[in-house]
């Protein structure tokens, strides 16, 4: 292939990748345009939506979490004030061991996970950085302004240790408390 035929194969995928980059964020504005998309909490997203929102979810976490210090958190006092915590401003939504999400946390959409297995899914600075600033449009609010920093933590301790409690322990823990 001679170099000016080459340049024009170059000259053609480019402005062919541009057109279909132009012709995608024009199709996608025209669909969100439309109204179509139904957005309502009583109904799924499309698996395809839902995974990408998932996928986009986490990789931003772990970027925006990544040079957090995480402190110990294995302190016994610590884990109880972060049950407590957690009875107070998160049981609605993600249900506890042995306790179901209250009605709004199982109406909203997409519906909070159960914190069963966070100490699988993310980390503990991580699981600090959704606490402290929230999921946008998920109903996750941000509780930077409601609670101090050593309350985001002791919550964080707390959610350390859901995977290995009972029913009997998280009562235990959580029962005579405000």
């Amino acid at each position: 292939m001679l170099p000016a035929e080459r340049k024009l194969v170059c000259k053609t995928v480019i402005a062919t990748l541009l057109l279909l980059a132009v012709a995608g964020a024009l199709g996608a504005w025209l669909f969100m345009m439309s109204g179509f998309y139904n957005i309502s909490s009583t109904s799924q997203h499309l698996p395809f939506v839902y995974r990408f929102l998932e996928k986009g979810m986490h990789q931003s976490v772990r970027y925006h979490a990544a040079k957090i210090e995480t402190p110990p958190l294995d302190d016994p006092q610590m884990i109880l004030r972060g049950a407590a915590l957690y009875q107070r401003s998160c049981v609605q939504c993600h249900g506890a061991p042995g306790v179901a999400p209250d009605g709004i946390g199982m109406g909203m959409q997409p519906v909070p996970g159960p914190l069963v297995d966070a100490d699988n899914k993310w980390e503990a600075r991580e699981l600090y950085w959704i606490v402290r600033h929230g999921i946008k449009m998920s109903g996750m609010p941000a509780w930077e302004y409601r609670m101090s920093e050593a309350q985001l933590w002791e919550t964080v301790a707390f959610m350390q240790q859901l995977p290995r409690m009972q029913p009997e322990e998280y009562l235990r823990m959580t029962e005579h408390r405000p």
